[in-house]
Order: C-alpha cells, then sequence, then structure tokens
C-alpha cells in the first residue's frame, strides 16, 4: 500500500503571492480528487508533489521517504500529466513515447517497445500510433499524455484538469481510462470540474484561496446535507433582498429565471422547494463559507 503524506505545507512566491497556506493530506492507494476553483492553489500543490519546483515550509513523503530532500526517488515513481503539454511537431505517436521511454530510463528495445505498445492499445491509440501527436484531438492528446505518464509503471500518479474542453464522449473516455489504473496506485485528480470527482473518486479534498477547506468521502459528504438544501426560482432584480436573507450557496439561470441554491437547517419561507443533495451543493455550501455565492 503506496502513502502520500503532506504536512503543513505553504509556498509563497517571489512576489509576495502565497499559493498554499499549512497544507496536510494524507493519501493512500485509490482515485483521490482534489477539487477547487481556479487560483485555489491546485497547480502549485501539483508541481511541488511532482517536485517541479519547491515549498517554502512543510514536508511531503512518499512511503516514508522525503521528496523535497531526495526528490530523485519519487522522480523514479511518478507520473505527470499537467494542464497543459506540448509535443514535437511531426513525430508520431509511437516515436515520442519511445524517445520518453528512453528518458524515463527504460533502456533495454524490447521492454520499451513492449510498453509503448500496451500503452497505446490501453489509452485506444495503437490504430493511430503513426500520426503526429500534434495533429490528435484534444482527447486523444489527453490520452497520450495518461500514456507518456503510465511509462515505467509509476506508483503516484497527478492529473491536472485532465478534462477541461473535452466533449462528453471524449471525457467518459479519458474518465474510464482514469478508473482503469487507479485501483493499485495513488492517483491524484485535480480539477474545478465537480462531476468528475463524483464519477471516479472514494476521497477528496476541496482547496480554496491556497488551504484545505474540506476533506472525506463525497457520498458521506453529500448525505450530511439532507434537508438542508432548498431552492426558489426568483426575479433577477430580488435577488440582493434574498442575499440578505438567506445563506445562498449558488445561483443559476433557468428558462430566463434565476434558480437560487440555499442552505438552511428548515425550510427559509414558503416559496421554497426541498432539493436533493449532490456533490455539488457540497461543493458550493463548502466554498461559500470561504468565498462569495458561486453562479452558474
Amino acid at each position: 500500500m503506496n502513502k502520500l503524506q503532506i504536512q503543513n505545507l505553504s509556498k509563497i512566491y517571489p512576489n509576495g503571492v502565497q499559493a498554499l497556506k499549512n497544507v496536510s493530506l494524507t493519501i493512500h492507494n485509490g482515485m483521490f480528487g482534489l477539487l477547487g476553483p481556479n487560483g485555489a492553489g491546485k497547480s502549485s500543490l501539483m508541481r511541488i508533489i511532482a517536485t517541479i519546483q519547491e515549498p517554502s515550509s512543510g514536508t511531503v513523503t512518499f512511503n516514508e521517504k522525503d521528496i523535497i530532500r531526495n526528490p530523485g526517488y519519487i522522480r523514479k515513481q511518478i507520473g505527470f500529466l499537467p494542464q497543459e503539454f506540448g509535443v514535437y511537431p511531426k513525430i508520431s505517436a509511437e516515436h515520442l513515447l519511445n524517445h520518453l521511454a528512453v528518458l524515463k530510463g527504460i533502456t533495454r528495445k524490447n521492454d520499451r517497445k513492449e510498453q509503448v505498445w500496451a500503452l497505446l492499445q490501453q489509452t485506444n491509440l495503437f490504430e493511430d500510433r503513426k500520426k503526429a501527436v500534434h495533429t490528435f484531438s484534444g482527447g486523444m492528446k489527453q490520452r497520450f499524455g495518461i500514456a507518456q505518464a503510465l511509462l515505467g509503471n509509476p506508483q503516484l500518479i497527478i492529473v491536472d484538469e485532465p478534462t477541461a474542453g473535452l466533449d462528453p464522449e471524449e471525457r467518459n473516455r479519458f474518465l474510464n481510462l482514469l478508473s482503469e489504473i487507479g485501483e493499485n496506485k495513488v492517483v491524484i485528480l485535480s480539477t474545478h470540474i465537480v462531476e468528475d470527482i463524483k464519477e471516479l473518486c472514494a476521497q477528496m479534498a476541496i482547496m480554496g484561496m491556497g488551504e484545505i477547506i474540506s476533506q472525506g468521502n463525497p457520498v458521506e459528504s453529500t448525505k450530511l446535507l439532507e434537508g438542508k438544501i432548498w431552492t426558489k426560482t426568483i426575479n433577477r432584480a430580488s435577488l440582493p433582498e434574498y442575499q440578505d436573507q438567506f445563506k445562498i450557496i449558488s445561483t443559476r439561470l433557468v428558462a430566463g429565471k434565476t434558480q437560487i441554491q440555499v442552505y438552511s437547517n428548515s425550510l427559509p419561507d414558503s416559496g421554497f422547494q426541498a432539493a436533493s443533495p449532490d456533490l455539488e451543493s457540497v461543493y458550493f455550501t463548502t466554498l461559500s463559507k470561504y468565498h462569495h455565492p458561486v453562479h452558474i
């Protein structure tokens, strides 16, 4: 059983921006969701775990080994799919994956070919292996990104905002691929898309303003909100009045009208209807304690 432990991690950039504030997490094998809005500090945390940058203070250990002091240890065991990654132009998927395998230290030619072909099959790219990666669709590039992240059988895999911009079919294909690889490894899925976490992760944490503001099991966290989420459709002009009276956690437009979602232990007033909570409710309720209500 692998174990990633993050303790009191902080990061302050030279311009004075504090991206992380005393972040502590313990993550074991399986899919772990890191959920938060853009600017919450997720990417800074991912880069520190991947030893791309150093923290200002705090520790990160993987299987009891300090990876800040020993970055070589984790670099042999990590696969990283960043939010954006570039590829060499005019190089085929098979050729590029083989080149990256060499960089990862897979020196025996037969071993490389076996891994490259197996990963191309696993990511459903084998039929397109002769095509240049820069011509791939967004979803195909993300699947290629997972293929390169899996080279060398890493025990810790980080994927940062992997489904942003993908169409529904490609998103489902990508999430199914992640679920296949997430059983015997630590897989951290960093995203601002609630549905990604809901469908994949048994454990999750919500980040906001550089801090961990909530963590737990998505299903159990949702159950805690039963009987406490209410909705009402209102005129947009009356929104400030409702904001003064109720704890609004989100607003959305429905058929041109504004629908508000409110957190309350009892019926706020006779115009509200009870709503079944979901992971979005958990997310919005948590963020509303630290931010303004979410507008969808």
